[in-house]
């Protein structure tokens, strides 16, 4: 009867909401405890249930995620985060904690650099390179720090043909890549110096992401 399946929806949602709210506080917890070394040390994420008027589709309420990212700043949903980078950052350490949960292949993170440097960019690199076990991940960035954590290095420089502007690509690896990364850290990449620091980066970035402590320069921090 509809009265009988009234009664099992209402059980059913009930039994929803509450692994919902369970579910939540662990996410807000361990996304909260990833945001420090993303250079929010007073960063703040939660899950917020609203509840619907009626049942749904997907259940008695809507799950929103808050997040307050600043020292007195106010808790607003990720969708009114007015910086593209802490945006960013957010979402990388979501993708890091449900990694293996997440059904989409491939992530792509912009401006996931702005706003930082030296330790911080290392550790954003850490946990991109840690991400990138279980998905594509393409990163777009301007910090050798990052650069040196990626699995592959893919250059993009914008050229003129005449009066057309085109955009080349070219994937470094080697000796090419050393010099693409001393050219990133703003040393000369003529200079040996410069190249042994970027195959230092190199070798500590393509490590087990497990392993990887900054270097007393990189702690710091390296001009951008």
């Amino acid at each position: 009867s509809r009265a009988a399946a009234e009664g099992e929806l209402v059980e059913i949602a009930a039994e929803l909401t509450r692994l919902r709210q369970s579910g939540a506080q662990r996410l807000a917890s361990a996304v909260s405890a990833l945001l420090p070394e993303l250079g929010m040390p007073d960063g703040r994420f939660s899950v917020s249930l609203v509840p619907h008027d009626d049942i749904g589709a997907t259940g008695a309420e809507t799950v929103l995620f808050v997040a307050a990212l600043n020292a007195g700043s106010e808790a607003r949903p990720l969708g009114r985060i007015a910086s593209g980078g802490e945006l960013a950052r957010v979402m990388l350490a979501l993708s890091t904690v449900l990694a293996r949960l997440q059904q989409v292949p491939t992530l792509v993170f912009d401006e996931v650099d702005a706003g930082v440097g030296g330790a911080v960019a290392w550790e954003v690199g850490a946990l991109m390179r840690r991400v990138a076990g279980h998905h594509q991940v393409l990163a777009i960035s301007h910090l050798a720090q990052i650069a040196s954590r990626a699995h592959h290095h893919v250059v993009v420089r914008k050229s003129a043909v005449g009066t057309v502007t085109t955009a080349d690509t070219e994937v470094v690896a080697d000796e090419s890549r050393v010099v693409e990364i001393a050219r990133m850290l703003g040393g000369d990449s003529d200079r040996e110096v410069s190249r042994a620091h970027a195959r230092e980066l190199l070798e500590r970035g393509t490590a087990d992401v497990t392993d990887v402590r900054p270097t007393t320069r990189q702690r710091r921090g390296n001009p951008r």
